[in-house]
């Protein structure tokens, strides 16, 4: 089946980034072009509320809204036609998820240019029921994913968009069958990747996932009236695997640490978003433990949310081009 034509919004130039705010290359700096937007996916237009001094906005603390500005974003920017989400499954903000994948290319460049291409080979680990990361970086830089996920439910909507989009032939679907473990058991030994990127469970229980929930609804419903169009909007939703994990994110990370010293081969760069500033202290001593080669701490920030991608490498990884 032929892939459906899309306009590129990345341009062949070589690493650049934005001292604050959103990477250069990522196109959602700009206030949301509504009537852009609207044209793109038309259901758009009935979750339009006024804005006391911005014209039109969203109510950011709807779901469905939430859901309808992500159709339209990933089909006016990335071809993304198909992108239907299961009742309760992680609903991400795609301006933030974007510019991982930017920042990542960066990475992959060194002082060259950035990668594109097939030969670009990524691992996702929890792709999610969205799958968010395969989708746009097939379209961004025309790389190619292996994506994990422990639930077969979110696997099968990954797949149901997958094909939907037709990317089957870019974005390979793994399921993880423990829930202790990372990458073992979902790659093998001659598996070789220029990265792997994560976003990593934030919580260490199922009452501090609600209550994390909860927290966001109530500070957006608080302050819609203020909000502007060009905010991001906060994930949610979530399955429990998606959001939570016993030990929270330090845990499930220094998991992903020990193992990627097990197979330093595997990638050419390990990579996973860190929500918190004051848990990379005993990641980078981890890090020190398995004798990480070299480490990078990227800093990243949309709008008023702060965040950080952590990445390290090992000696002699077996190349990946």
């Amino acid at each position: 089946m032929p892939r459906p034509p899309f306009r590129s919004c990345f341009p062949a130039t070589p690493p650049l980034a934005l001292a604050a705010g959103l990477h250069a290359r990522n196109p959602h700096h700009a206030r949301y072009d509504f009537v852009a937007l609207i044209a793109a996916c038309p259901e758009l237009a009935g979750f339009l509320v006024p804005h006391p001094t911005e014209g039109d906005t969203l109510n950011f603390a709807d779901p469905a809204a939430v859901l309808a500005l992500n159709r339209a974003l990933l089909s006016h920017h990335y071809g993304i036609t198909t992108y239907d989400l299961p009742p309760g499954a992680l609903c991400p903000p795609i301006p933030g998820r974007a510019d991982y994948l930017h920042h990542l290319a960066d990475l992959l460049a060194g002082d060259g240019m950035v990668p594109r291409g097939l030969s670009t080979r990524l691992l996702d680990i929890g792709t999610g029921a969205n799958a968010i990361y395969p989708l746009l970086g097939t379209r961004a830089y025309d790389w190619s994913f292996v994506a994990t996920d422990l639930h077969p439910d979110s696997l099968n909507s990954a797949r149901h968009l997958v094909a939907a989009n037709a990317l089957s032939d870019r974005i390979e679907l793994r399921q993880q069958l423990s829930p202790a473990a990372i990458f073992e058991g979902v790659t093998t030994v001659t598996d070789r990747f220029a990265a792997s990127l994560c976003n990593p469970p934030f919580h260490a229980s199922a009452a501090e996932a609600a209550e994390g929930t909860q927290r966001k609804v109530r500070n957006l419903a608080a302050g819609r009236s203020h909000r502007s169009a060009g905010q991001p909007a906060l994930n949610f939703g979530g399955q429990a695997h998606e959001l939570w994990c016993p030990g929270g994110e330090t845990a499930f990370l220094r998991r992903m640490i020990i193992e990627s010293a097990a197979r330093p081969a595997l990638c050419r760069w390990f990579t996973t978003l860190v929500s918190k500033s004051d848990r990379l202290p005993e990641l980078q001593a981890a890090l020190t433990t398995v004798r990480a080669t070299e480490v990078r701490i990227i800093p990243m920030r949309h709008g008023q949310k702060h965040s950080r991608i952590l990445a390290w490498r090992f000696d002699s990884p077996t190349p990946v081009e």
